[in-house]
């Protein structure tokens, strides 16, 4: 794969066994630990310009989640595709490498519930929030599920569509941002998707979206929610893309009534991959949030 602006080199953890999840594990041992979670479409790519602008004083851990990026990509009968088997994942790395420390917690997209029902059983070890167009809790009564979501969730032929066409990945790459992706970036995005069989998970996280008591996702994602403001006490910064027909103003408002004290960069010229649209400022402004907001504990062992 020709990735710009990734000159990392993945490293791999049998997460359950016969099954690899990729990871980027960037930084000094010893520097403070930040876990940064992607959601779908997207991969470990999302947070690249973060890591470089980082990893000389931070390490810097990314997983991919199964079935996306560099991870394996395997059929239903090896893995559960639900929420709560992608928490049990992050909490296996993290045992793996050791970290039993402080972290600062980066969530994006399907990242922030993941992030978040991680946190429930570890709210001790997170001192720091950085958030991006996200969700922690349930969708915002005042806001619809947009037909683009629905369609993949609730439709066959919208399954179809996106593992025969790549249709999300694709989609994505360019309704998610407002500055145009370079052709080679775009590339990048989309390449761990390259036919029916890696494009399960992007399919799969989209049937997993919890709307109700009905789906298997809800009692975490309900429960990350009544319990979101338990983070009100430490340090969140949250950096937001207004174009976002998704994760717009209403998911940002419900992040600014828990996390009251919270820094706000939001953009009206920024899309869902808040990162690429803004990551010239974003970048110099997590950095310099971090820097004034120091996680003073010994961090984990590894």
């Amino acid at each position: 794969m020709n990735l710009p602006g990734y000159p990392f080199t993945p490293h791999r953890f049998e997460i359950r066994p016969g099954l690899s999840m990729s990871y980027l594990d960037e930084g000094p041992r010893d520097g403070e630990v930040v876990v940064m979670l992607h959601g779908n479409p997207s991969w470990s790519y999302y947070w690249r310009a973060l890591v470089s602008g980082l990893s000389d004083k931070y390490r810097c851990i990314v997983p991919d989640h199964i079935g996306m990026g560099l991870s394996d990509k395997p059929d239903d009968d090896r893995y559960d595709y639900t929420l709560q088997s992608r928490v049990d994942d992050v909490a296996a790395l993290l045992e793996h490498l050791g970290i039993d420390g402080p972290v600062t917690l980066a969530v994006h997209d399907w990242g922030g519930m993941i992030g978040f029902g991680w946190a429930l059983s570890h709210a001790a070890q997170v001192r720091r929030l950085v958030v991006t167009n996200t969700a922690a809790f349930p969708m915002p009564a005042a806001k619809k599920m947009p037909w683009q979501i629905a369609l993949g969730r609730d439709w066959k032929l919208g399954a179809f569509v996106i593992r025969a066409f790549n249709a999300f990945s694709g989609g994505a790459s360019y309704l998610g941002v407002e500055r145009k992706m370079p052709a080679d970036i775009r590339r990048a995005y989309v390449s761990p998707y390259d036919s029916w069989k890696n494009r399960i998970g992007t399919v799969r996280f989209m049937q997993d979206i919890p709307l109700g008591p009905q789906d298997k996702a809800w009692p975490l994602l309900e429960q990350a929610g009544r319990r979101l403001h338990e983070f009100a006490d430490r340090p969140a910064f949250l950096g937001w893309g207004l174009k976002d027909f998704v994760f717009d103003r209403h998911f940002l408002a419900g992040f600014q009534a828990a996390l009251p004290d919270a820094e706000v960069h939001a953009y009206e010229d920024a899309g869902h991959y808040v990162l690429e649209d803004k990551h010239e400022i974003l970048v110099p402004l997590v950095r310099d949030f971090l820097g004034r907001h120091p996680c003073r504990s010994a961090l984990g062992r590894a």
